[in-house]
């Protein structure tokens, strides 16, 4: 989403060209598949983080340029609203010690952030949704400064119609108006890339949509949204009504929604990128100056420039990316399962746990896809996100029968899921003592029945009967989580009462970043 568009009109003539380049870049991957034109395997995997900026009331702070200015690193970017960044952490192969190099770059980028971030009275926060987000704080006004976001915002809302609305029940029932898509900017998520030739694509990606609904029920950190407890991970139900361009007749007809969770299991990355050609209309044709089938008979590589724009604006919670990287294209699958948060060390047990699980599922010789139907897939992850850590999921039985069962999620990881994510990790090459480590931390938030979602709801009902209302619990909770995120120790060590009446320091840069080593 960083880069710099336009703004300018946009004409029927725009349209027109754009869908024929479109249509164009859809036959040039064709043709790159077929040739077999793509990277070799090289185990890369990448990792991006969505984060908040909040002060010391826990207030969101709408500050990211200024924050971005003082940070002064390509690593870090805007993200949709001024409360927002993302941190990138450049590709790794995954092997070795991976996932301790992974968390000592993300401590030391993010206490390096918070310092900077401190000079404007704000701070960082890994969290699913900022808990003290109100409606008024998502506003147009509130997005940040690229052209790009003002141009999607107006394609969105002139697709729309209509104010987009939230309509939300969960513990609690939220109903909400904007006339943007600015709420989107309330979901804050990690991204999980991986590589994988095409060959392996539809495996991978497969086996991604098959374990979301796991991921999501360890990893669950979103249950608040404008004052209201919703369900344990809100995001995917926010993020879907606040980019739903469909207008009710449209929903009623069965018109898909642009962040969905699909409705298949594919055979190739082609079947992902013909389908957003086929179910949606674009939102920003603005054309580039490639001509890619004219590359192509040049003995080029193109970038496809359009189809991977019309692909950015398709919000598939496991996402196909086209791209070039040395005059050679690659594919990968981007897992934006996972909400950001609670800690590092939280962090890189989702990651562990997620190409662990990826890889020996990718490659059993009975696949999980073959044994669990797409609509039970979907059903898990809409499950998972309603109940989290307390989820029940449907999951093939063991032997050779296709028959479904009804198992705890906390059951399935632990019996199930976590013998395969370690199997997965040693596929990887990842040392033994960091894989134990990770996936330890994940054991024991389902021994514990502990995730950030879950103590995040205990602690704000802590502070509720300790007397302070609605949004001062919220705030005192907010407080909190940031001062326990800092400290560096997993979510499910943390204790769901303080006394609120003493505020605990919170820690500075250095000593976070020692604490959390």
């Amino acid at each position: 989403m960083g880069e710099k568009v336009a703004a300018d009109g946009i004409d029927l003539a725009d349209r027109e060209r754009y869908r024929r380049k479109l249509h164009d870049c859809l036959e040039g991957l064709h043709r790159l598949l077929v040739e077999k034109r793509f990277d070799r395997p090289r185990n890369l995997m990448g990792l991006e983080i969505e984060l908040n900026l909040a002060g010391a009331d826990g207030r969101p702070r709408m500050l990211n340029s200024q924050v971005l200015e003082r940070i002064a690193s390509q690593d870090f970017q805007t993200e949709l609203a001024q409360c927002n960044l993302e941190v990138n952490i450049l590709p790794h192969r995954l092997s070795g010690r991976v996932l301790d190099q992974l968390a000592e770059e993300l401590r030391t980028g993010l206490s390096y952030a918070e310092r900077k971030a401190r000079e404007v009275a704000a701070g960082i926060v890994m969290i699913g949704i900022l808990p003290t987000l109100d409606a008024a704080d998502l506003t147009v006004a509130s997005l940040s400064e690229n052209d790009r976001y003002v141009l999607l915002n107006d394609q969105m809302r002139a697709a729309r119609g209509e104010d987009f609305v939230l309509d939300i029940q969960g513990v609690e029932h939220l109903v909400a108006r904007s006339p943007s898509i600015a709420p989107e900017a309330a979901c804050t998520s990690v991204q999980l890339h991986l590589q994988v030739t095409p060959g392996r694509f539809a495996a991978v990606w497969n086996a991604a949509q098959a374990v979301a609904a796991a991921q999501i029920a360890v990893g669950a950190n979103s249950p608040f949204l404008f004052g209201r407890e919703l369900w344990r991970e809100s995001r995917p139900p926010v993020f879907q009504q606040a980019t739903d361009t469909r207008a009710p007749e449209l929903q009623a007809q069965g018109v898909r929604p642009r962040t969905w969770f699909g409705e298949r299991w594919i055979e190739s990355a082609y079947d992902l990128f013909e389908e957003n050609l086929r179910y949606f209309p674009p939102l920003l044709p603005v054309c580039g100056p490639q001509e890619p089938l004219r590359v192509l008979a040049e003995g080029g590589v193109p970038d496809l420039a359009e189809l991977v724009l019309h692909n950015g604006t398709i919000y598939r919670w496991n996402r196909p990316v086209y791209a070039v990287a040395d005059g050679v294209a690659h594919l990968r699958v981007e897992n934006r399962v996972l909400p950001a948060g609670p800690t590092v060390a939280d962090t890189i047990a989702n990651t562990a746990f997620y190409y662990g699980l990826v890889r020996a599922l990718a490659e059993e010789p009975r696949p999980i896809w073959t044994r669990l139907p797409f609509a039970a897939a979907a059903g898990n992850f809409d499950t998972a996100c309603r109940y989290g850590i307390d989820a029940t999921l449907q999951w093939p039985r063991p032997g050779r029968t296709t028959a479904l069962a009804d198992i705890p999620a906390v059951r399935l990881v632990r019996q199930e899921l976590l013998p395969l994510a370690a199997r997965g990790l040693d596929a990887w090459g990842v040392e033994a003592a960091d894989r134990d480590h990770y996936l330890g931390i994940i054991e024991e938030r389902c021994r514990r029945r502990v995730n950030g979602a879950s103590w995040q709801a205990a602690a704000y009902h802590h502070a509720r009967r300790q007397g302070l209302d609605r949004d001062a619990a919220l705030a005192a909770m907010t407080r909190r989580y940031r001062e326990l995120m800092h400290t560096g120790q997993p979510v499910h060590t943390w204790a769901v009462a303080w006394p609120l009446g003493a505020r605990t320091a919170v820690p500075g840069p250095r000593q976070a970043a020692t604490e959390g080593a």
